[in-house]
């Protein structure tokens, strides 16, 4: 298993290089793991985001490590008038993406995105923060491109706070996980390497730290499913 995390859990970020080959591989196969290994939870967290993000009434969505377009999909569904850009690095991901009837797709990489400054509403993020080079580099282009008092949604796995389910959370994550991925994959690396990234990411207070010092004034977590994912709510200044 590789990692880049820096000690602190907030400087750096994870492989791009390994990522994007990781992501390659499972691509065919990256939805139905992920409502395997989650239960069908997953759809739970990106339907309150997709309610969450029409609340803010937006009319440019621009939603990143879009991936196979589980969330923008969800939110182009809530807000049929906005125009909703997925964007990530992986081409093949984003084959996946066109197979759910998204056309507004754009090959890009989170750290250096092909848009102009201030063309979004809303930027969304769901499990994709976590993956970047540097999660505050990461931060500051979302800002970038946000307009002045626009919203940023991130949506990340996270780890419970409560002992017990701690602790059998991080054996999931460690044993079972990665097991079942290979099998349903193909590819068991790819999925120890992205589960063990899990561990180092900041959640709860620090990730609202991260937030508010690398390009936002406020940001507000909720915790879903007893922690074993969180919801991240900011706002630009303006």
């Amino acid at each position: 298993m590789q990692t880049v995390a820096s000690d602190s859990g907030t400087k750096k970020g994870q492989d791009a290089s390994f990522v994007r080959k990781a992501f390659a591989s499972i691509a065919s196969r990256y939805v139905l793991t992920n409502h395997v290994l989650s239960l069908g939870i997953d759809v739970i967290w990106r339907w309150r985001t997709g309610r969450e993000v029409a609340a803010c009434q937006p009319q440019q969505v621009v939603d990143l490590a879009t991936g196979s377009g589980d969330l923008a999909a969800e939110i182009q569904r809530r807000c049929p008038d906005a125009a909703v850009l997925g964007v990530d690095f992986s081409q093949p991901m984003l084959m996946e993406a066109r197979k759910r009837g998204l056309t507004q797709l754009v090959v890009g990489d989170g750290m250096n995105l092909p848009l102009q400054d201030a063309c979004a509403d809303v930027v969304t993020v769901a499990f994709g923060l976590r993956n970047m080079a540097s999660w505050p580099d990461a931060l500051r282009e979302m800002s970038r491109i946000l307009r002045p008092g626009g919203h940023l949604f991130v949506l990340d796995f996270s780890l419970p706070k409560s002992g017990l389910i701690r602790a059998g959370h991080l054996f999931y994550l460690r044993h079972v996980m990665p097991r079942v991925a290979g099998w349903l994959t193909g590819e068991r690396a790819a999925y120890e390497y992205l589960c063990g990234t899990i561990e180092a990411f900041p959640s709860g207070e620090k990730m609202n730290a991260m937030i508010c010092e690398n390009g936002f004034e406020k940001s507000d977590a909720a915790a879903l499913s007893f922690g074993i994912a969180s919801l991240y709510h900011a706002r630009k200044a303006g």
